[in-house]
């Protein structure tokens, strides 16, 4: 006879679920939640592999849909137990305008809070960013830093402000009443910069290598730091934060956690070749090749080229004044406490994500 706790009774709504994330997330659900009856899985374009998945005895409810249309996403929550809301449109490179970015991460976030209210859901788990935080529009370092290290979270450019605007209508939210008169419970979890398998921007930094002769070259100083965090560690993270919620309500009720693993602490660069290196590119130059000022100079003719192009064609440069500032200010997590509140612990380790990561990009050009 099963355990009470396995009775497979829960019915969870992951918004983005095609998304680099949510794809990750919605196997490791599968895997990892043993209580799951429904899995719905709500995104603009649905993926094909979704067909393809072992769901076992889970339903597996493909939704398309659109965040910013709320009937559209309170049909999606109707009835779950819990929301994983993962959809958003992540654009540092002005591929999407500020109106549409504010639309779908602000109004989008807004139109599943209400809908959990409107339903009855009591649990929402938010995926947010550490660019909630920084780094800020002065360079200001964030070294070792925790979710109460003191840090000027000052912006300009529409990502962040977005994200920053989001997470706090989710962490506002909690303790509001939902349908049926219990409290709406919510967490909000800030990934570093995340890798692993599925991350397009690994993948073009590899064809754009292949493009130079199997070289990029060096534009950051390599004691310029930053966090990152394996896929697979985010997305277990995000379950086991969903999972507690309900046991640990009043612990973690309205509280934010940075994601974190044991992935060193590297320049942008250095960190990128940890996986590219062993495919075959290298890194030429020990110090940057190109002077500060003048990639100051190139980040801003890139925005300017954009803002006059704009009308007439699609102009998006990976180097602008927002991924220079990015690249070269140290952004660095020290942090236990999703360990302490919910249990964490990285479920993969270095190697492995190193590992899986290398694989992937092997096969993605093979």
């Amino acid at each position: 006879m099963a355990e009470p706790a396995q009775i497979q009774e829960l019915v969870y709504l992951v918004t983005g679920g095609c998304g680099f994330l949510g794809e990750h997330l919605v196997q490791m659900l599968l895997r990892r939640e043993p209580r799951l009856r429904e899995l719905r899985v709500f995104d603009l374009h649905l993926s094909p592999w979704l067909k393809e998945l072992d769901a076992g005895s889970v339903q597996v409810t493909a939704i398309q849909g659109d965040v910013t249309q709320a009937h559209e996403v309170e049909a999606a929550v109707a009835g779950a137990h819990v929301v994983i809301h993962t959809a958003g449109l992540v654009d540092v490179f002005g591929r999407a305008s500020a109106e549409t970015i504010h639309n779908v991460n602000v109004e989008g976030t807004r139109n599943v809070i209400e809908a959990c209210v409107r339903g009855g859901t009591r649990f929402l788990v938010y995926t947010s960013s550490m660019e909630v935080v920084g780094p800020n529009t002065k360079g200001h370092p964030f070294y070792r830093g925790n979710e109460d290290t003191p840090y000027e979270a000052v912006h300009s450019h529409p990502y962040p402000c977005s994200k920053a605007l989001a997470e706090r209508l989710v962490l506002e939210a909690n303790g509001r009443e939902v349908r049926g008169g219990l409290p709406l419970v919510t967490c909000a979890l800030r990934p570093t910069g995340i890798y692993g398998e599925g991350h397009q921007i690994m993948r073009d930094f590899y064809r754009q290598g292949l493009r130079l002769g199997s070289r990029l070259f060096r534009a950051i100083p390599a004691s310029v730091e930053h966090g990152r965090v394996y896929v697979g560690n985010v997305a277990w993270m995000h379950v086991l934060a969903a999972r507690e919620l309900e046991r640990r309500e009043g612990l973690m009720g309205g509280q934010v956690y940075f994601c974190y693993d044991s992935s060193p602490h590297k320049s942008y660069e250095d960190f990128n070749m940890e996986f590219l290196g062993p495919c075959g590119l290298r890194l030429v130059g020990t110090r940057p090749l190109v002077p500060s000022w003048l990639l100051v100079l190139l980040a801003t003719l890139n925005a300017l080229l954009q803002w006059l192009l704009r009308p007439l064609l699609f102009y998006a440069p990976l180097l602008n004044p927002y991924t220079l500032a990015v690249a070269r200010t140290t952004f660095t997590v020290s942090t236990t406490k999703a360990q302490r509140h919910f249990g964490y612990e990285p479920l993969f380790s270095w190697e492995e994500s190193r590992r899986r990561t290398i694989r992937w990009v092997q096969a993605s050009e093979g």
